[in-house]
């Protein structure tokens, strides 16, 4: 039985597919093996073969941390934009934080 091939062509960023290819070489795949197991695996699974994230903001980091350092509910004031505002003197560690990540 013959099956019917078709070619995809995506632009992704040089370094990712770089770092990819030296990773799939080390598993003995090529980049057309490990995108047919992706698509196979997405037909099995019949969703991605990966649950994505939203990355959190980063008022929502900085609410996190605040939680996580104060385990006591901190009010934070915001801007007319939702921004969170930070008083350095009042949470230097927060502030910090933020600044500097």
């Amino acid at each position: 039985m013959s099956s019917i091939k078709a070619n995809i062509n995506v632009e992704i960023d040089a370094n990712v597919k770089e770092t990819a290819v030296l990773f799939l070489n080390r598993m003995g795949l090529d980049q057309t093996t490990a995108i047919e197991l992706f698509y196979r695996q997405i037909i099995a699974e019949r969703r991605l073969p990966f649950q994505p994230v939203v990355n959190l903001t980063l008022d929502e980091q900085i609410i996190e941390a605040a939680l996580e350092n104060n385990p006591e509910e901190v009010e934070l004031p915001v801007d007319e934009n939702g921004n969170i505002i930070i008083d350095k003197d009042k949470y230097p560690e927060l502030y910090d934080w933020a600044v500097n990540g």
